[in-house]
């Protein structure tokens, strides 16, 4: 039971939640274009409710892993009230809108959460190793030296540190820094001179080292309760929205920069992160963890894959590219079939490494 409460009902209340609200945005513009919208749909087949209205099933259905939308041709352009009677650029709106939500959806749930009155771990950040060659020593960092900015934002603690380094990865970035006189000891602030040196946040560093070449340290730990209100919020929320865009971008870009093949999780997986997080941070984490996963299914649709909405995007542009020539409604409802196969046999494999995982006692968490 206390696994069912800590793991599996907050992972299906985070992925409905999300996959509604991404649905949401496909019915949303749909309507507005003229599409007939045949069914929406919370959860999957077999269905436990449905009604009927304006032309369209609202059902609710016994498999929780998420909602659907269905709508008239969406391949086959024949009715004029199908998807694909609309003009290209109607159908890239629909096909993207429900990626759009998930992007627009971090915002008001990292608002909650700075709504939300949490505790703050405050703490000095020192410098506890400098690699040789790395770009921190090439910086004059040393041992013992505390982090007190990056690029003008204060640390406070861990957290804000490895955050804000991350977001600096590939480029150079401005750190302020405080070293305590020989005698003194670390971190503290009587005899000791703060300095000013640019660091460089490398793409692909070896392999323990990080971007910057340091290991760090956090000297205490002092919460202090914190929340905000709505008006600081919302653009706090705005922004932790666009730096997890660029934490993910970054993230990209080291993969392929290090050819290092992503550690990927499927369903039994997250449901694995979703309880380690209730269990060890609380359920007003969820917000923060639904906001990330929010922020990766909007870009993962997004790829140029069959049966995803970015690999009908794709057909769309193809069709563009050609002067208006669609590609055969058959053949293309073909493409998204093969690769509907072959995602599910990607989830299978995936979910098998879950498992084997879990029955080894590891951690999700590296």
């Amino acid at each position: 039971m206390a696994t069912l409460l800590q793991s599996v009902l907050p992972f299906l209340v985070v992925m409905v939640f999300l996959v509604v609200v991404h649905e949401l945005g496909h019915f949303l513009t749909a309507k507005a274009a003229g599409v007939t919208v045949l069914e929406f749909g919370i959860g999957y087949p077999p269905r436990i409710w449905g009604k009927k209205l304006r032309g369209t099933d609202y059902t609710i259905n016994w498999l929780p892993l998420g909602g659907f939308v269905r709508l008239l041709g969406e391949e086959d352009p024949t009715d004029p009230r199908s998807l694909a009677a609309k003009p290209a650029w109607v159908r890239i709106v629909v096909l993207a809108s429900g990626a759009l939500m998930n992007v627009m959806l971090p915002v008001a749930l990292f608002a909650a959460m700075f709504m939300v009155p949490r505790e703050v771990p405050l703490g000095r950040v020192v410098v506890d190793k400098v690699n040789p060659g790395s770009p921190a020593e090439a910086a004059g960092i040393k041992t013992g030296d505390q982090i007190l900015r990056v690029n003008g934002r204060k640390i406070e603690n861990m957290l804000d540190a490895q955050r804000y380094i991350a977001l600096g990865q590939g480029t150079t970035m401005t750190w302020d820094l405080r070293r305590p006189n020989p005698g003194t000891g670390r971190g503290v602030s009587a005899g000791s001179e703060d300095y000013t040196t640019d660091v460089y946040g490398r793409w692909a560093p070896p392999k323990g080292q990080g971007f910057t070449g340091i290991s760090l340290t956090q000297l205490g730990n002092n919460p202090e309760e914190r929340s905000y209100p709505i008006w600081e919020a919302v653009p706090m929320g705005v922004r932790s929205t666009a730096e997890s865009l660029v934490l993910a971008r970054n993230q990209v870009i080291s993969w392929w920069k290090a050819r290092n093949a992503p550690e990927v999780s499927g369903p039994i997986g997250i449901a694995q992160v979703t309880g380690e997080v209730v269990k060890q941070a609380g359920w007003v984490a969820l917000l923060e963890l639904a906001a990330l996963l929010s922020i990766n299914l909007a870009i993962i649709n997004l790829l140029p894959l069959p049966m995803l909405d970015g690999g009908r995007i794709m057909f769309v542009l193809v069709e563009v590219l050609r002067g208006g020539k669609r590609v055969p409604p058959e053949k293309e409802a073909l493409v998204h079939v093969a690769g509907f196969v072959l995602l599910i046999g990607l989830v299978v494999v995936i979910s098998y490494v879950d498992i084997l995982r879990i029955v080894n006692g590891e951690s999700p968490f590296k």
